[in-house]
């Protein structure tokens, strides 16, 4: 039996910026993972060798994406994804909140794949992005 846990990343962008990179194949595919296909509501997600697939259960604009992951022959487990943004109202600080799922002794591995430099490295691209089109918005 899986886990649930969540993982936060501080954002320096809107929320309105920061959906365009959680709810679209190129966006996910700039940060979360190598390559990003999707046909209909069914996503391939790519790391090096791996692929996983997921059906897109949830979208709700500016705010979250949730994704339910599938077995080989396309049946849905009880195992999701979800990438949510908060903003905190008083301080207007953003958050992207990633829920996922593993089993209870490989949580640790999944969440430093998470952290790790790679992803860490990722989500820098994804905020010098954010940064570049709120400097645009802002000229």
């Amino acid at each position: 039996m899986k886990t649930k846990f969540d993982v936060e990343f501080p954002i320096t962008a809107s929320p309105q910026l920061l959906y365009q990179y959680i709810s679209t194949p190129s966006g996910l595919s700039e940060w979360f993972a190598d390559n990003v296909n999707s046909r209909g509501e069914f996503y391939t997600f790519i790391w090096g060798d791996s692929e996983e697939r997921a059906k897109l259960v949830t979208k709700k604009t500016e705010e979250k994406v949730k994704f339910r992951w599938l077995e080989e022959d396309d049946s849905e487990t009880d195992y999701y994804f979800e990438l949510h943004i908060v903003l905190d109202e008083l301080t207007k600080d953003v958050l992207l909140v990633v829920t996922d799922f593993a089993e209870a002794d490989e949580i640790k591995d999944h969440f430093e794949e998470l952290c790790n430099q790679s992803r860490q490295e990722r989500i820098a691209k994804l905020q010098a992005e954010l940064d570049a089109l709120n400097a645009e918005k802002n000229s």
